[in-house]
């Protein structure tokens, strides 16, 4: 697993539906705000809902954004909080790009695309954290020691750091 001391500023996924609730919305933007507070960089799907809510708060608190993004430039818009925005064309396998691309993902809500993209980073060994959601278990039944459960998005940003920060 890689660890923080490998970029010069620590890369965070938050990763969660397409549309969102006012609730999961404003949670999002805290985790976003959470993120840029504590210098690191926010990475997510670069659409609507959760990634635009998280990418919101980043750049309101003065963070860096970068959105990964499944199309092509013709033929979707990133959403207007990103610094950055990366067109893969590769549709939902852009996943497994944005879960490489961090050192630990937070997952707010979301639905089976959040699962696959939690499924996708547990197997690179990348540490995820969990902030209203899926309770994932593996088939063996027996709890990842990479996944974690959050109960507000200070608590989920401050466990994704040392998460990330952890040598294990």
């Amino acid at each position: 697993m890689r660890s923080v001391s490998d970029f010069a500023a620590v890369p965070i996924a938050v990763i969660g539906g397409a549309s969102a609730t006012p609730a999961i919305a404003e949670l999002a933007a805290e985790v976003g705000r959470e993120i840029a507070l504590r210098g690191g960089v926010l990475l997510c799907g670069g659409r609507g809902g959760v990634m635009e809510h998280a990418a919101r708060g980043a750049r309101e608190a003065g963070g860096t954004t970068i959105g990964i993004l499944p199309g092509n430039p013709g033929q979707e818009r990133p959403n207007a909080y990103l610094e950055h925005s990366i067109f893969t064309g590769m549709g939902q396998a852009r996943n497994q790009i944005l879960v490489l691309s961090a050192v630990a993902v937070i997952a707010v809500g979301g639905g089976w695309g959040t699962l696959s993209e939690i499924a996708l980073a547990l197997k690179q060994r990348i540490p995820v954290v969990q902030l209203g959601g899926h309770g994932v278990l593996p088939p063996s039944g027996e709890r990842d020691p990479l996944l974690f459960a959050a109960n507000s998005p200070a608590e989920a940003v401050a466990a994704a750091f040392a998460a990330a920060r952890s040598p294990s």
